[in-house]
């Protein structure tokens, strides 16, 4: 599964680690969260992320 990055603060969203303290389980592919999740270091949408390469 491919990692992505937030492109404002350099989080990087690991779907094998998934984002426990936002609701999202491990395993849970990035395309597969929620619209309306943000990045939990500094709250921006799921659209400010990037595929990392």
């Amino acid at each position: 599964m491919k990692k992505y990055v937030c492109n404002k603060c350099g989080y990087v969203y690991d779907p094998e680690k998934g984002d426990p303290g936002g609701g999202i389980k491990p395993g849970t592919p990035f395309d597969d969260i929620p619209g309306d999740w943000v990045c939990p270091m500094c709250g921006v949408s799921k659209t400010d992320f990037s595929p990392v390469s």
